[in-house]
């Protein structure tokens, strides 16, 4: 790689999420390891016992995940990013490809009720992870070249239907949270792109209408999400219990946390899906309001750094793939910390570069590289 390419790396954004992913480490740790294993490891040097009994998995499947998406990240940094934009259209493809393959061949249902996983052998992966990248470097190569007739209401019709395809597999695994996100970055895109507040509007209006048949359109299952969302004491021990005791453990922290690995509703068990959907609440307990307040900070600065590489790209599509990114992420970070929270509907979606996770560390990481590769090849144009 060229030598000029590699100073205009940006350390800061890499930092900034170096502190978030080694934050995670430490919270994984917290949730699956046991104070008295810990103890043994820290006191008595018993980690090759621990790593043999197979009571750091957790951990040593979060480590291993974070060094392979490093990897990942140079591959990435590799391939000048315009490179995927001649080929968009293998890529689209290849990303409907797998959202079809995991309603004919996913599996999951019986365990979180929705079919989104692949699985060949011993491994498995979650194919929507990935897509979604694909579907935002198709969708920002396809807005490029349309910029000029965004506002025409056939391009723009054809922009839609390009990205309702994907977005109606999701849909039909059931994955509306991952299909929320696909709305998310489309609407970003399609922002930055100059689309005119009128289409803004009716899109609004068309939602608003069409809440009474999607209401009726969804499962019983995302019906009593919405349900205990608006009110979870309707079923406190059921459906309402999982956004109850994730509020109790965020109000138990405070300001300055109970301390790290000190956690009540961590270590009794009550906190559910402590180390995937759930980590900020035992952030928030362990680490306390001051914790939690450094980790959105930090959240809160990659996001803008990642806007101001977009705001100078060289090249259109560039801007938009950064875009596309950047929303999806801000999505899935506001989407978890609101659920935890009681502000959103509970909807399964993990906390970027912090939740346990294999393949959706890998798909940030793949996000993150992307980003750093446009801000490589960048020079500062005005859009």
């Amino acid at each position: 790689m060229d030598s000029k390419l590699l100073k205009k790396l940006d350390m800061g954004l890499i930092f900034i999420v170096a502190a978030i992913c080694i934050l995670g480490l430490v919270m994984i740790v917290s949730a699956t390891v046991e104070k008295e294993v810990m103890k043994q490891i820290i006191l008595q040097g018993n980690l090759r016992q621990a790593l043999a009994q197979g009571t750091l998995r957790h951990v040593v499947v979060q480590a291993g995940s974070l060094l392979m998406g490093v990897g990942v990240i140079l591959i990435v940094l590799m391939i000048d990013y315009n490179v995927l934009a001649k080929h968009y259209m293998l890529i689209y493809i290849i990303s409907n490809i797998l959202a079809a393959a995991t309603l004919v061949f996913g599996t999951g249902k019986e365990q979180w009720g929705a079919n989104r996983w692949i699985r060949i052998g011993g491994f498995g992966f979650q194919p929507s992870d990935f897509v979604k990248i694909g579907i935002i470097i198709a969708l920002a190569k396809l807005v490029a070249d349309n910029k000029d007739s965004i506002n025409n209401p056939y391009v723009l019709g054809k922009i839609i239907a390009f990205v309702g395809l994907p977005t109606l597999l999701i849909l039909r695994q059931p994955d509306l949270g991952t299909s929320m996100a696909f709305v998310t970055f489309t609407f970003g895109i399609l922002f930055i792109a100059g689309i005119k507040p009128k289409y803004i509007f009716t899109a609004i209006v068309t939602g608003i209408i069409s809440l009474p048949f999607m209401w009726l359109s969804l499962k019983s299952y995302q019906k009593d999400r919405i349900l205990v969302f608006l009110n979870p004491e309707i079923d406190p021990t059921g459906k309402g219990y999982h956004i109850l005791q994730s509020k109790l453990a965020i109000g138990s922290g405070k300001f300055f946390g109970r301390g790290l690995f000190k956690g009540v509703h961590n270590k009794a068990g009550f906190l559910p899906e402590k180390h995937t959907d759930f980590i900020f609440s035992m952030i928030v307990e362990e680490l306390g309001f001051l914790g939690s307040s450094i980790l959105i900070l930090l959240y809160g600065l990659f996001l803008y750094k990642c806007i101001n590489i977009a705001r100078k790209t060289k090249d259109d599509f560039g801007s938009f793939l950064v875009i596309g990114i950047t929303c999806m992420l801000a999505f899935h970070i506001f989407a978890n910390i609101g659920m935890t929270m009681g502000l959103m509907p509970v909807t399964g979606k993990p906390l970027p570069f912090v939740s346990y996770g294999g393949t959706f560390m890998l798909s940030n990481m793949i996000a993150l590289g992307l980003v750093l590769n446009v801000n490589m090849r960048s020079n500062k144009i005005n859009f």
